[in-house]
């Protein structure tokens, strides 16, 4: 996992192995409010200031299909899940 966090706090790469991706996702998942609805943008904004490989779609994906977040399907509206 080295090299995959900055000391700034900035993701540098998605990994490659599952147990690295959890790490990252729940880094990531730290930064957002619970019980906040958040859009897409505001989703996006957050996941662009924490990396640096330009894939904030995939981090978005991967925050909603492991479960840390969810998202309405008629209101387009992220929440964060319950802390884990």
């Amino acid at each position: 996992m080295t090299g995959l966090i900055t000391d700034d706090g900035v993701v540098t790469r998605w990994p490659a192995k599952a147990a690295d991706r959890l790490v990252v996702l729940d880094f990531l998942v730290a930064k957002f409010e619970t019980g906040r609805d958040y859009s897409e943008r505001e989703v996006n904004d957050v996941l662009k200031r924490y990396h640096s490989f330009g894939d904030w779609a995939l981090l978005r994906r991967e925050l909603l299909e492991s479960g840390r977040f969810s998202r309405n399907p008629v209101t387009a509206i992220y929440r964060r899940a319950d802390a884990r």
